[in-house]
């Protein structure tokens, strides 16, 4: 692969799966490896960039119709492909399931096989788009982000076992939120924080975000917007 299609804007999904409790709301997150090209020895959320089968997999529930608009005023249709991808890095990077019991029709992708063999399939309304932000250039990789929140609650599998995750994210754990910023996080990932916090402090569980912060680094210069 040639550094052009290295360092080429991709389409990406990320979740935030957090935990309510008295003490105040968690967030699972996880440790990139000392040698990862992108944000090396962070602590993120699981995520990572649209595969092409993403388009073609089979939601057993769709989008709300508010995520589904946001994420579509300038890319139509790419709103299951990006729900696809959210759950698809939730289930490789953590083992954790977003998704209901159902068989699937005809093939079932690669990546998917054993989110399958479990009995399971994709669900995506409890996905809320909370977040957007693009890479600045001159990184040695640059993804257009889609940042989503769910509720543990929502999961069909245990919160707590890994035990079918890969191995990109080490140190897999539910962080308080308001301890987080004591690890080694990105700087992007302490605005998520601090946005999902206050619209956490402010909404009742599966409510819709009123707008979207968008972090727009398209141009030269940053621009920061919301989503409406």
């Amino acid at each position: 692969m040639t550094q052009t299609d290295k360092t080429r804007l991709r389409d990406a999904a990320t979740v935030l799966v957090v935990r309510r409790g008295g003490d105040g709301p968690s967030v699972l997150m996880g440790m990139r490896g000392a040698q990862a090209a992108f944000m090396p020895s962070k602590f993120v959320f699981p995520g990572g960039a649209l595969d092409a089968a993403d388009a073609d997999v089979p939601l057993l529930a769709p989008l709300t119709p508010d995520t589904a608009r946001r994420l579509e005023a300038e890319s139509p249709a790419i709103g299951p492909a990006l729900a696809a991808a959210a759950i698809r890095e939730l289930w490789e990077e953590t083992g954790l399931i977003l998704g209901a019991a159902g068989g699937w029709p005809g093939m079932v992708p690669e990546d998917w096989r054993g989110f399958a063999e479990a009995g399971f399939r994709p669900t995506a309304d409890a996905l809320r788009f909370v977040f957007r932000a693009i890479t600045p250039p001159g990184r040695p990789r640059r993804f257009d982000a889609r940042f989503f929140l769910i509720d543990a609650d929502d999961l069909a599998s245990d919160p707590d076992d890994f035990s079918r995750a890969c191995d990109e994210l080490s140190h897999l754990q539910w962080v308080r939120m308001a301890e987080a910023r004591d690890l080694n996080l990105p700087f992007i990932t302490e605005v998520v924080l601090a946005e999902v916090q206050a619209f956490l402090s402010e909404r009742p569980r599966g409510a819709e975000p009123a707008h979207v912060p968008f972090f727009d680094n398209r141009g030269e210069r940053s621009v920061f917007r919301r989503i409406g």
